[in-house]
């Protein structure tokens, strides 16, 4: 990935952040993601809010479905990484279910470690890897 593109990911992160974790509709739910931490499906308080806000968006436009995918980083097995993948997408799902999207709407997929969002190795990268990415279908 182009620096450029990493540090205008890290900006995002950055400006999220600072939005005191407030919940935002977003203008469209193609490439939202929520990150995680190593060896991690558990959904933090900035990833259940970004999830919150891609819910009112859903409750908003009504026809929506969308899919979720879980990603990993580089370590691991194959095996191992889509079974942690397909765990992220489903605790992706649940609190966007949970706040009254009916599943229905909602498939998931895990891609393991084989989609990196980043390409090479190290926390720097592997952070963006551990992820799960929504896409409307």
């Amino acid at each position: 990935m182009k620096i450029k593109n990493f540090a205008l990911l890290a900006g995002v992160a950055g400006l999220l952040a600072a939005c005191g974790g407030s919940i935002v509709e977003p203008a469209d739910l193609n490439d939202q993601r929520v990150f995680f931490g190593f060896n991690s499906a558990e959904i933090s308080k900035e990833a259940k809010n970004n999830l919150l806000g891609q819910a009112l968006y859903m409750k908003n436009h009504e026809g929506v479905k969308i899919q979720i995918a879980g990603n990993c980083d580089e370590r691991g097995s194959t095996e191992y990484n889509l079974a942690l993948g397909a765990r992220r997408a489903n605790a992706a799902k649940e609190v966007i279910v949970n706040d009254g999207i009916d599943a229905k709407r909602i498939s998931t997929i895990s891609y393991g470690k084989e989609r990196p969002l980043v390409q090479g190795s190290g926390e720097e990268v592997w952070k963006w890897n551990r992820n799960a990415t929504t896409t409307v279908k």
